[in-house]
């Protein structure tokens, strides 16, 4: 029973509470156990606070449960994240002493909603790179395949999830964060529109371009956890008090006339011809049940990663200052490298950058005006072999985390929502994904089209094989 609990969605973890059949304090114990089990292999938690869920559960009444479609349910979230009274290390020997005096924003609200905090899970340090590589807290391991990457850098939120950890992650997503290492381990990921959930609380790392994200196994427990953490703060300056929706209640609508751009330039070029093969099942499965393909065109994409790191290096330069200051021999090669390119950039530089990058959302609002919603792979390459620096495609060379985040980079600047969602199985024995991209604040469009994917089985993916384990 407990290993089949591990792998349960939300919403089946829910039934069973509501029936009686399990406990909160039950259910804390048994991920608990599994974290102690496969910490070790998946590299997942930094810190695991599995004593002051167990005295949160116990103090769950009936009615607590009541509370929220997560009350009683355990989460975990990216070590970016401050949780009152616990070590918030960013990944980094840095943080090695910056215990968080106040919840973040979101775990407030998931907190209220009765959800349980399970600890803090790995990423590459201070979320600067996609391949979820940490030389203080080991790499997190894809769950499909251990002696692969599980992408980054909210490696450790989607490694918990996949390995059956927790059933539901919180992360960061300021260029495909979330979305890749989600769409890697055969998971929901969401980057919501930009200021939908509040990043108060969240170690910075660019502000112009960081996104609070979901992780999760299906799309119903994505529609619920975001109905949870989305709002409105005040202290957080990119916050939008646009209302929130009940997205859960869009879900199981059907497609009809609903309008699918296809990207014609960037978006499926350079791509696992498995992927693209994936995508194309989507596609006429849409097709089959009245949703409209029509082209759209992006803006030239040829400098759109250059824009993206002309913005970020400068901003996290902004962030740190005062720790390089003080601290500067503790941070990894790495990010150290990051920060002295944000020195080297000018403010002419910056600012250009900021011009181009709304340039991009007003041509990509433009592309709205014609689709409901945009249909691309989620990554051009599945999983990587653990220490891969380069990979080859078509015959053009490209560094890894570049590649990861090839397709999901862009909407970070536009500030659209997406989401990435698996969509099969490679050759390889790795899960292949797609993306889905909506209008602002739209996030229940495109969680309604995922679900109406997700509910056709030839779209579905076993669960993963982990150490004669469940699955």
């Amino acid at each position: 029973m407990p290993e089949e609990l591990s792998f349960l969605d939300v919403q089946s973890l829910k039934r069973l509470l509501d029936t009686g059949k399990i406990t909160p304090s039950e259910l804390v114990e048994t991920f608990a156990d599994r974290i102690a089990r496969f910490n070790d292999l998946s590299h997942a938690f930094i810190t695991v606070t599995d004593k002051s869920a167990t005295g949160d559960a116990a103090r769950l009444t009936t009615k607590d449960l009541a509370r929220s479609p997560f009350a009683g349910i355990p989460f975990a979230s990216k070590d970016l994240f401050d949780v009152e009274g616990v070590l918030t290390t960013a990944g980094s020997r840095v943080f090695h002493d910056r215990v968080a005096s106040e919840d973040a924003f979101t775990i407030r609200q998931l907190r209220a909603a009765g959800a349980l905090s399970m600890g803090k899970t790995n990423l590459h340090e201070f979320a600067y790179g996609a391949t979820g590589e940490n030389d203080v807290y080991g790499t997190c391991v894809n769950a499909y395949d251990p002696t692969r990457l599980a992408g980054g850098s909210s490696s450790g939120s989607a490694a918990a999830v996949a390995f059956g950890l927790v059933p539901a992650a919180l992360g960061t997503d300021t260029g495909g964060s979330v979305r890749a290492p989600a769409a890697l381990n055969g998971l929901v990921g969401l980057k919501p529109t930009i200021g939908r959930v509040p990043t108060t609380g969240v170690v910075p790392y660019c502000w112009t371009l960081d996104h609070v994200g979901l992780i999760t196994r299906t799309i119903a427990d994505c529609a619920d956890l975001l109905g949870i953490v989305a709002g409105f703060d005040p202290c957080d300056p990119a916050s939008s008090n646009h209302p929130v929706d009940n997205y859960a209640e869009h879900l199981g609508g059907g497609i009809k006339g609903l309008r699918v751009g296809i990207p014609a330039n960037f978006y499926y070029e350079r791509t696992d011809p498995e992927i693209l093969e994936a995508v194309e099942r989507v596609k006429s499965h849409l097709s089959e049940h009245g949703a409209q393909l029509r082209p759209v065109t992006f803006p030239d994409m040829e400098h759109s990663r250059t824009i993206s790191l002309t913005v970020q290096m400068p901003e996290a330069l902004s962030a740190h200052s005062a720790f390089l200051q003080e601290r500067g021999e503790l941070y990894g090669k790495d990010f150290r490298a990051g920060l002295a390119l944000g020195q080297c950039l000018l403010a002419e530089h910056y600012v250009r950058a900021r011009r181009f990058i709304e340039m991009y959302r007003q041509q990509t609002n433009a592309l709205f005006e014609d689709v409901d919603v945009i249909l691309t792979p989620a990554t051009p390459e599945i999983a990587q072999k653990l220490g891969t620096v380069k990979t080859m495609r078509d015959g053009v060379e490209e560094a890894i985390g570049n590649a990861i985040t090839r397709f999901t980079t862009f909407f970070n600047m536009t500030g659209h929502p997406a989401l990435t969602m698996p969509c099969g199985m490679h050759s390889d024995g790795l899960p292949v994904a797609l993306q889905l991209v909506g209008r602002y604040f739209e996030e229940s469009t495109i969680l309604r089209v995922g679900h109406f994917i997700e509910r056709n089985e030839k779209f579905a993916i076993p669960l993963p094989k982990i150490d004669g384990g469940a699955g």
